[in-house]
């Protein structure tokens, strides 16, 4: 079936130039990412390197939670004392690259419905008390870390690395 603009076989490219890539075996190595999402993550990353830590990887994918600070500093009787109120939690950021949220974000629902690590990790995260809907938002945040740190390292998913990365 040929595309509807370009009349070549674009999928079929797609797939085949990603399956080259030695990035792309790496990907498929976690739960919930096959051959579609692992090629999406190859072409919208391009590379792992442009990310120094896992929450530039969560801004980029609109997964980073902003906060407001109205003053961290006010005066108390003539001195400067630094505020004692928390910062302000705004939500998740809002300039993003929306195909990489949907990548993490649809790797975290299905993930959290089929058996295995993740899904044994999201639900120990609902038995801590936290909402379905945090608890999925963590575990897209755990999934691009782990997305990040094996393709940097190519390295192989190993389950034991959920207990001891922090989200």
């Amino acid at each position: 079936m040929d595309c509807c603009w370009c009349g070549t076989r674009c999928a079929e490219n797609f797939f085949t130039e990603s399956r080259k890539h030695p990035a792309v075996k790496i990907l498929r190595q976690i739960p919930s990412i096959g051959p579609l999402r692992a090629a999406l993550l190859l072409a919208l990353m391009q590379t792992p390197h442009r990310f120094r830590s896992k929450r530039q990887l969560w801004a980029y994918s609109g997964l980073g939670v902003e906060t407001h600070h109205s003053a961290q500093h006010r005066y108390v009787d003539g001195q400067l004392q630094r505020s004692k109120k928390p910062p302000q939690i705004r939500g998740l950021n809002q300039n993003h690259n929306h195909e990489m949220k949907e990548i993490f974000k649809s790797t975290a629902m299905g993930a959290s419905r089929c058996a295995g690590p993740l899904q044994d990790f999201y639900a120990g995260l609902l038995t801590k008390g936290i909402k379905p809907e945090m608890a999925r938002l963590t575990l897209a945040r755990k999934i691009a870390a782990i997305t990040l740190t094996l393709w940097k390292k190519g390295g192989r998913f190993d389950a034991e690395h959920l207990k001891s990365q922090a989200a």
